[in-house]
């Protein structure tokens, strides 16, 4: 496959595929061995064509498959310095670590990935850009706030892979601790349905066609409720692109490049 599928996305576990004619990684590794091989297998592509994996940062949701992952596959993962420690002490292990500074682009096979700092609570997290000869795609999760920075690093983008992971008023209504709720809505958290829908607005360009929503919150959002509140906004602001859910337990739609 060339192009992109979500693998998974949600507080359970976040992996996405990305591949060309001569590359293919992934995004995160935060869905068991198995289930990354089964959903793998369903786009076509064998485990073992992957070649790296790109860590955002060290929570579980995105590390937990890492070590079946590293031993299976043998191949670097791809993290910052802060992440990479982290990664080693959580899970009492030390993959075959390619190290990236955040903030500086650096070229795998023949992808230009940009890794840029989000406001979140772990060490050094980041998003990234990935850039082929011909298109830009950013995926964006993990993050309190859309800071300058991130919109700056958007821009341009031919697809979007942006959080949309609560709607507010669920959040407060929930049974979930004040402690979770602060730290969910809080700038080192997850952006609100309202939060995605600005950010998007603010990136926003005639090239861009199509943005996933992702890393919905199970109990605080539905993707009728996403869909419906970064639409309507678009509406409003006079704007439109195509849209779709990245789900949890199932692969989402796929881009083709």
């Amino acid at each position: 496959m060339i192009g992109f599928c979500p693998l998974a996305s949600g507080s359970k576990g976040n992996s996405i595929f990305v591949g060309t004619k001569e590359t293919r990684v992934l995004i995160d590794a935060g869905i068991s061995g198995m289930q990354t091989m089964e959903r793998l297998a369903e786009i076509g592509v064998p485990i073992d064509t992957i070649q790296a994996i790109l860590i955002t940062h060290e929570h579980s949701d995105h590390i937990k498959g890492l070590p079946f992952l590293a031993e299976r596959l043998k191949v670097p993962i791809l993290a910052n310095a802060q992440t990479a420690k982290a990664i080693a002490a959580a899970l009492g292990m030390k993959p075959r670590f390619k190290i990236f500074s955040t903030g500086e682009s650096f070229e795998f096979g023949d992808l230009k990935i940009h890794p840029f700092s989000i406001p979140h609570d772990t060490l050094d997290p980041v998003a990234f850009t990935v850039e082929t000869r011909f298109l830009k795609v950013g995926f964006c999760t993990d993050l309190g706030y859309a800071t300058s920075l991130v919109k700056k690093q958007l821009e341009r983008c031919d697809y979007l892979y942006l959080e949309s992971n609560h709607q507010p008023s669920m959040v407060h209504a929930s049974s979930r601790p004040e402690s979770l709720k602060a730290r969910i809505m809080g700038k080192q958290g997850h952006l609100s349905n309202e939060a995605c829908a600005k950010l998007l607005i603010a990136v926003w360009h005639e090239g861009l066609k199509h943005v996933h929503l992702a890393h919905l919150s199970q109990e605080c959002n539905s993707p009728d409720l996403a869909l419906t509140v970064v639409s309507e906004a678009l509406v409003q602001a006079g704007l439109g692109v195509d849209l779709s859910i990245a789900f949890q337990h199932k692969n989402s739609r796929s881009i083709l490049f």
